[in-house]
């Protein structure tokens, strides 16, 4: 999970708001100060999930609702702004945790939906690791992707995805303990070696073979230790500036979407990285629920008051998973090694994607093998299914996913006379997720 230190500043740090400013009130990017912020919040919160939820699952800025942040609501909007509806949004969802509202959905779901928005995070997950280490990339003439540059794998970042991403697949397959973190931290090496050699440089329009994100070079031993204070992002958010700076309905509108974004993500996550460690009974529930949907609540909450963007439970707790973390235990010493990062935030962008993703495509094999508890044989769940599992990665979003599931689901039950199969908040969520998909042409009906 080490890679969010790096990424989710390189999101949010660079962006300017709606008056031409950065965060922390800056002229200039801040991305150190945002990465030390990245790391305390991520590492408070995941303490607090391994203690009170008991469970494996860490947290930390959710990819995807940053950049809604960033790109979506910065855009119309000071910064402060911007974190104040983050935190608004932790808030309300705080509220649904309390009353019951959340966890009562959560178990309202049929148990093959689950495993199939498991599935589909692992080619989700899988999909982010290709993406990552441009082993695919976004075709200039075919439809979609193309493998590698024009259809081939000829840039040296890539060979040491491939190398890495077969080392950590022999590890994994003889059982090996400590496989990912052994493929992680050899593929980094054999980066830096690989960049010393050939001076592959970054990538850029000029240069599409270089590292995808970060050139990896040894730091220099002043480099290695940094202090930001990451409290003082605290006094960056402003839970009513929004009100004052765009209409109430558009306000409205982008806490909804931060909101169904970040209760659904989540529930995709707790599904997919609970199978994977055997926490979701036969019957599709999980032990303290209610605990483990709380404390992710009050990370959307912190992760807004402390100007680094909603913090959610991580898929990338499946790695954890993999090597075998079933308690809260596991959560403790994470969210103790990401304080530690405050300080070592130079360090921890030593590691490229490159080296980094072939963890995230042998994770989404691990999840993808529940997919055989789906019986493809019955229609009516496994057209639902299908979709929630093809729909995550080919639109890059677990929400639209899981929505495409529901709503199918819902339909195929109504047209097939089974009305009374279908739990009352399945009603509820398929109609929030007509309303989610419909936002952009509502917006453009209201004028907002």
């Amino acid at each position: 999970m080490a890679y969010i230190v790096v990424l989710n500043p390189l999101i949010i740090a660079t962006v300017k708001d709606v008056d031409g400013q950065f965060i922390a009130d800056g002229l200039n990017p801040n991305v150190p100060l945002v990465a030390a912020g990245t790391a305390f919040v991520a590492g408070i919160l995941t303490i607090l999930m391994g203690v009170v939820g008991r469970v494996p699952f860490a947290m930390a800025a959710g990819l995807g609702l940053n950049a809604f942040v960033a790109y979506g609501i910065a855009s119309q909007m000071s910064w402060e702004a911007a974190m104040g509806l983050v935190f608004l949004e932790g808030v309300i969802i705080a509220v649904l945790v309390m009353t019951g509202f959340r966890v009562a959905v959560f178990n309202a779901i049929p148990a093959q939906l689950k495993t199939a928005i498991s599935v589909g995070i692992g080619l989700f997950i899988a999909m982010i690791g290709f993406v990552d280490a441009g082993f695919v990339r976004k075709a200039p003439s075919a439809p979609a992707l193309e493998l590698g540059i024009g259809g081939n794998l000829t840039s040296w970042p890539v060979f040491v995805f491939v190398i890495g991403l077969l080392l950590t697949a022999v590890l994994v397959a003889r059982k090996t303990k400590g496989a990912i973190l052994i493929g992680i931290v050899t593929a980094t090496v054999l980066a830096m070696v690989v960049e010393w050699l050939t001076d592959s440089g970054a990538t850029s329009k000029e240069n599409p073979g270089g590292w995808m994100l970060n050139v990896p070079k040894p730091p220099a031993l002043d480099q290695i230790f940094g202090l930001h204070n990451p409290l003082a992002l605290f006094s960056e958010f402003d839970p009513i500036g929004a009100f004052s700076s765009i209409s109430v309905l558009a306000v409205i509108l982008l806490i909804f979407t931060l909101l169904v974004t970040d209760f659904f993500d989540t529930m995709g996550t707790i599904v997919g990285v609970g199978n994977q460690a055997g926490l979701v009974r036969e019957d599709g529930q999980m032990d303290r629920t209610r605990e483990i949907l709380l404390v992710d609540s009050i990370g959307a909450a912190v992760g807004g008051a402390g100007s680094v963007s909603s913090n959610t439970t991580y898929i990338e707790s499946a790695a954890g998973v993999g090597e075998g973390a079933r308690t809260g235990l596991a959560s403790v010493v994470t969210g103790v090694m990401f304080l530690l990062a405050v300080f070592l935030s130079p360090l921890v962008g030593v590691v490229p994607h490159e080296a980094a993703a072939p963890a995230l495509v042998v994770v989404g094999f691990m999840m993808m093998t529940s997919v055989r508890d789906i019986d493809f044989t019955d229609f009516e769940i496994a057209i639902p299914a299908f979709l929630t599992i093809v729909i995550m990665p080919f639109s890059y979003s677990i929400s639209n996913g899981i929505g495409a599931g529901f709503i199918s689901y819902v339909l195929i039950k109504v047209a097939k006379g089974k009305v009374r199969e279908i739990h009352p908040l399945l009603w509820v969520v398929a109609a929030l997720f007509v309303l989610y998909f419909g936002m952009g042409p509502l917006r453009v009906l209201l004028g907002v």
